[in-house]
């Protein structure tokens, strides 16, 4: 398995595409490239999330002051949190210098606010009351789990983090693995063997 979009500079030259993402019932023209997270479109379990994030009723809570997308790629989640809560502060975390510039790219390419942002670069004062996430699974399990543990305790009060996880990919036992270090995690959704989890802070 190349694992070059684990990488902070990616070893494999860069091939730009142009890909049409719908987000937020709009048709965008997104740059992505080779060397970052499914460089050559949409991937479906990002899809799913994405359509996950449209179909969410609108709540009697506040709309949140700041999302982050976390392992951003070329960008399809920020911006379409971006498209989908206007007024909030986007924060899109990637190790990827490539795909941070990607992201940045495409934000400006349509006028949403995007901030870009390597993880270690992300002031430590800050929360989000919202995460969303495509999580990097095959970074192996115990990193994946540090990552997760890292970002949670990042999240508001109120905060909630939704991801997808493919089920043979460990959905079921990672949402297990969250309950038992004290995160409270439903399914919320099922899709053509995806996972859709929402975790909340205890």
């Amino acid at each position: 398995m190349a694992d070059h979009y684990f990488s902070r500079k990616p070893g494999v030259a860069a091939r730009l595409r142009e890909v049409e993402v719908e987000l937020g019932g709009r048709r965008l023209a997104m740059r992505t490239s080779s060397g970052v997270f499914s460089g050559d479109g949409l991937d479906h379990a990002t899809r799913h999330l994405l359509d996950r994030l449209d179909d969410e009723a609108p709540s009697v809570a506040p709309d949140p002051a700041r999302v982050l997308d976390l392992g951003c790629g070329w960008g399809p989640i920020a911006l379409a949190l971006a498209t989908h809560w206007p007024d909030a502060e986007v924060w899109a975390v990637d190790v990827n210098e490539r795909a941070l510039e990607l992201t940045a790219g495409n934000a400006e390419r349509h006028d949403l606010a995007v901030t870009t942002s390597l993880p270690e670069d992300v002031p430590a004062d800050l929360q989000f009351d919202e995460i969303w996430s495509n999580p990097p699974i095959r970074i192996g399990k115990h990193a994946l789990h540090e990552l997760l543990l890292l970002w949670l305790d990042r999240l508001t009060e109120d905060g909630t983090m939704t991801m997808v996880v493919g089920r043979q990919l460990g959905a079921d036992s990672l949402q297990r693995w969250l309950v038992d270090q004290g995160w409270p995690t439903e399914r919320i959704g099922t899709a053509k063997g995806f996972r859709l989890l929402r975790t909340r802070r205890p």
